[in-house]
């Protein structure tokens, strides 16, 4: 006995060591990250004269910033196990590309695009739009890479030059959507499903009754992919020198044109257009050295990156004066749910306490609200639209201005604002319902688990333990059917149409922008920036500033934003390895996407929280470039 307790005894002081030592290195590293902090506070970027722009980018291009606990960002970023990559809103790299046009220290601009990971078209274009202004003043934009994944390669092509390593190669794709299906693995599991839809074309609860697609669905993706990518390869080819048979779309016509060059893809880029020149980063290096020199230190050209330029026009112009009047954007990005959420997922109550402080603000005239939502949870959708409806009632004219995705429950609350706008590669649509409860009765079963007992009513026998009365079962899916009729009949009072048009083109069904604009569900193709011009015209408003109302961060966050937010930590943590073999990057991306998906998948069943169980949300709009 003496010696089992000496036993225990000598564990717990090796646990009780190790304990105390991962405090103190924690400690530890909450010290260094805090002194960093506050020397980087003090430390002025300095833009050297006659530099480059390196604009490299790191990351996935998004609409608005995901809300991420400072403290638990830096820790991950610290242990290495950073789940998912890096955010880069569109608006700080389109505000960096016109700073930088009109300074005379930047010469030239370098799109630095190997850590660029994705992003929709729409973004993409704000870009591409950015980067051509810069190229009217005289300046010189350069790509170069090792490799260029079909984002990088959009963005790529607005260069006066693109040169890449005589072993890379240009991944160009398509788009497609490839959903995770769930059927077979519920069944062994002895998950009871109880789906309820209204649409033929609603396939969100298609993952969770098949083990594929269905034709239905692949019929209407297939017509608004197609449309994606030709817009894509118009906007390629338009900058290029080739036109849009230069895409290879089979593997027969990549196989031939691959044994012209005996399967050398930097010779492939090189012969059909892709690229203009093959050259190491010492060669590209070696020619911005001779157009604007070397760095105080080293034989790297002058640049000045991405990060740091930010910073330093960062505090300009960043206090809106407050006698002037107001276009206020508010943002929606994300998964609809019911309640309050940070930035990254629209929450009912918090995105519409943000449309009503636009409301409430004396000095905001005019709104837009900026969606990039792919719909979610119909009774916090219904909460966002009363607000938008409060707006028009107060006599301050809303516009939708759509991104990326506005559809299903994105679509919910763009329908009530006096316009819609949206990009031409915009997805929108998906008008439909559909309610989903599992219950696990059968599972609990396979274990020796049972539930039974009484209630005052045969209301309270249905359960997740017990399943769920075929009787239950028929009220919810009028329940479902009911808010169908509530969505078309609210289309079609806001949007001027008949009900029976409007189901003609819902069903569930995706659609690209142009198509929405024939059917009446938009009003006008066009960027954020025109919305927020048109937004201003409807309230007659010649002078004007735009402000975006954003979720105000209590003393404690505001706190831990300072201290670990800090670029410096993000630099001293960040790290730069990357492969440049081809095959590596494409097994990398592969399995990232997996991962990502899988993370999605999860993360979605989390986000189903709608009182009603009854949801307008469209999970084919996820498209993998």
């Amino acid at each position: 006995m003496k010696l089992i307790a000496k036993l225990f005894k000598g564990i717990w002081h090796a646990l009780n060591f190790s304990r105390r030592l991962i405090v103190n290195l924690v400690f530890i590293a909450l010290i260094v990250v805090f002194v960093a902090a506050i020397v980087s506070s003090d430390e002025e970027v300095l833009v050297p004269q006659d530099s480059v722009l390196r604009l490299n980018l790191s990351g996935v291009l998004v609409e608005q910033l995901t809300y991420v606990d400072p403290l638990d960002a830096a820790l991950d970023d610290a242990m290495g196990s950073k789940e998912m990559p890096t955010e880069i809103l569109v608006d700080d790299v389109v505000r960096v590309i016109n700073a930088a046009s009109q300074d005379a220290r930047i010469r030239a601009l370098n799109l630095d695009l190997r850590h660029l990971h994705h992003g929709h078209l729409d973004k993409l274009r704000d870009i591409t739009d950015a980067i051509e202004a810069f190229k009217e003043t005289g300046k010189p934009v350069y790509a170069h890479s090792p490799y260029f994944t079909q984002t990088q390669y959009y963005l790529a092509a607005t260069a006066n030059e693109i040169s890449m390593h005589p072993y890379g190669a240009v991944s160009l794709s398509g788009f497609g959507t490839y959903p995770m299906y769930f059927k077979d693995a519920l069944d062994k599991l002895k998950v009871t499903q109880h789906i309820f839809r209204v649409g033929t074309y609603k396939s969100a609860v298609e993952p969770f009754i098949r083990n594929d697609m269905s034709d239905a669905a692949k019929e209407a993706n297939k017509l608004w992919l197609d449309s994606l990518w030709m817009q894509y390869k118009e906007d390629v080819a338009a900058k290029r020198p080739f036109d849009t048979q230069n895409f290879d779309e089979t593997l027969a016509q990549l196989g031939d044109k691959m044994a012209t060059v005996s399967g050398d893809s930097g010779q492939f880029a090189l012969k059909y257009g892709w690229v203009d020149k093959l050259e190491t980063d010492q060669e590209f290096n070696s020619k911005l050295v001779e157009i604007v020199g070397t760095q105080d230190k080293g034989n790297a050209y002058r640049q000045v990156k991405y990060s740091d330029y930010l910073a330093s026009i960062s505090g300009l112009n960043n206090f809106p004066n407050p006698i002037t009047d107001k276009v206020a954007v508010v943002v929606a990005k994300g998964h609809i749910v019911d309640g309050k959420r940070k930035a990254g997922v629209i929450g009912g109550d918090s995105t519409a306490a943000l449309l009503r402080k636009a409301r409430l603000d004396d000095k905001v005239k005019a709104v837009v609200l900026r969606i990039d939502s792919g719909g979610g949870s119909m009774f916090a959708s219904e909460k966002i639209r009363n607000e938008v409806l409060a707006i028009k009632a107060a006599g301050k004219p809303i516009i939708a201005s759509m991104g990326s995705v506005a559809a299903s429950g994105g679509y919910w609350i763009a329908a009530s604002a006096n316009e819609i706008w949206a990009s031409p590669s915009t997805i929108t649509g998906s008008i439909g319902i559909f309610g989903t409860i599992f219950t696990f009765e059968n599972s609990l079963k396979e274990l020796g688990v049972y539930s039974d007992g009484v209630a005052t009513t045969e209301l309270k026998s249905s359960s997740v333990a017990r399943g769920l009365d075929p009787e239950y079962a028929d009220i919810i899916q009028m329940s479902i059917e009911d808010a169908y009729d509530k969505f078309l009949s609210m289309i079609s009072e806001a949007r001027n149409l008949s009900k029976d048009a409007v189901n003609e083109v819902a069903q569930g069904r995706v659609w690209l922008a142009p198509q929405a604009l024939e059917f009446g569900l938009i009003d006008k193709l066009g960027t954020k920036q025109q919305a927020i011009e048109a937004a201003a015209s409807l309230a007659s408003l010649e002078h004007y500033d735009v402000i975006t109302v954003e979720q105000t961060l209590s003393e404690k966050e505001l706190l831990m934003q300072q201290i670990f937010g800090a670029e410096l930590v993000q630099s001293f943590i960040e790290s730069e390895v990357q492969t440049t073999d081809p095959l590596q990057v494409i097994t990398k991306q592969g399995v990232n996407q997996l991962l990502e998906q899988v993370q999605k998948s999860a993360k979605m069943i989390e986000l189903y929280n709608d009182p009603n169980s009854i949801y307008s949300v469209c999970t084919m709009c996820n498209v993998t470039p």
